[in-house]
């Protein structure tokens, strides 16, 4: 079996940001947030990465981002455009929005043929996340009927903003550590004990903070793409009129779930997570990998000039967090 393929997703915008974060640098030499998760990847036995982009800052992120990467590893690039749909679908007049991250993924369908990972381009998800992701991927077997999948669960108290609201899937995980179902919460903010979710309607749900989320750090055997797209069609048929729906990759993968399409282990992890949603996100994520840094887990320069790395320096170190 191929060593496993990291897939990252890279294609927003930065609404609530106000900018490309994907592209912000946070390291002390400069590095962005997902040069650690490629960093990470990469001594725990990864050897590709696939960008999933917007095409129109394309040409800025080869440049500033990938083509640090280039002569290290395999480094692919997809787009994800409102047109590239399943059975050649129309896009909807007025669809501005992106279709989400699970049609995010399915787009790169193309350049994945080894169990991969999915990951956020910018959530920091720490070493041990990606360790746990490699030792399920090597051993994952060429399935072809039902999907093996693994996510990374983290706690809920460890994932919120100090600035707003954040989107959290809240998973439900059965005796066997496997994924039961996963609901898609997307207005989550801190409170003094756990967290509160106010709906559309005004009502609110709490929170202890000890519930375990998806944070999209996914790892999948290649046959999950036939049952995304198949969900994506389906999606698309359904409520694809509706400009502002998104097919969220938890909710493919909760509904594969159900119908007996995949397996999904939790591999609990207490990694150190945190993640740039909000502008005021950006000193704290800042802040956090310095002291990282300080205390050994990371080199100040994680990539060095000549095509090399440190990476094998630090292959020995504990996880980061």
């Amino acid at each position: 079996m191929a060593n496993p393929a990291l897939l990252i997703l890279a294609a927003g915008l930065g609404r609530r940001y106000g900018g490309l974060k994907q592209m912000d640098p946070v390291g002390p030499a400069g590095e962005v947030v997902l040069d650690y998760s490629v960093f990470d990847a990469v001594r725990a036995g990864f050897s590709k990465v696939v960008f999933v982009l917007h095409r129109d800052f394309e040409a800025v992120f080869r440049e500033r981002v990938g083509r640090r990467f280039e002569s290290r590893l395999e480094v692919r690039y997809v787009f994800q455009e409102l047109a590239r749909l399943p059975g050649d679908r129309p896009v909807p007049a007025g669809r501005a929005k992106p279709w989400g991250t699970g049609h995010a993924v399915w787009c790169a369908a193309g350049e994945i043929r080894e169990p991969f990972a999915v990951i956020n381009a910018d959530d920091f998800y720490g070493a041990d996340s990606f360790r746990q992701l490699g030792r399920f991927l090597t051993g994952v077997k060429d399935v072809t009927t039902t999907v093996a999948g693994c996510m990374i669960g983290f706690k809920l108290a460890h994932t919120l903003s100090e600035f707003g609201t954040v989107a959290r899937g809240i998973c439900q995980v059965d005796a066997r550590g496997r994924l039961q179902s996963v609901e898609e919460c997307t207005a989550l903010e801190r409170e003094s004990r756990g967290a509160r979710l106010t709906s559309a309607d005004g009502s609110t749900r709490r929170f202890t903070g000890a519930e375990i989320v998806s944070l999209n750090c996914w790892g999948f055997s290649p046959a999950v793409f036939s049952p995304l797209e198949r969900r994506l069609a389906a999606f698309l048929d359904e409520r694809g009129r509706d400009l502002k729906a998104e097919f969220f990759l938890p909710s493919a993968v909760a509904a594969m779930i159900s119908n007996g399409e995949a397996t999904v282990d939790v591999l609990p992890t207490e990694s150190a997570w945190f993640g740039i949603t909000y502008r005021e996100d950006h000193p704290r994520v800042v802040s956090a990998l310095a002291a990282l840094v300080r205390a050994g887990k990371y080199p100040r320069r994680l990539w060095v000039d000549g095509g090399s790395s440190s990476v094998h320096e630090h292959t020995s170190l504990p996880a980061a967090g």
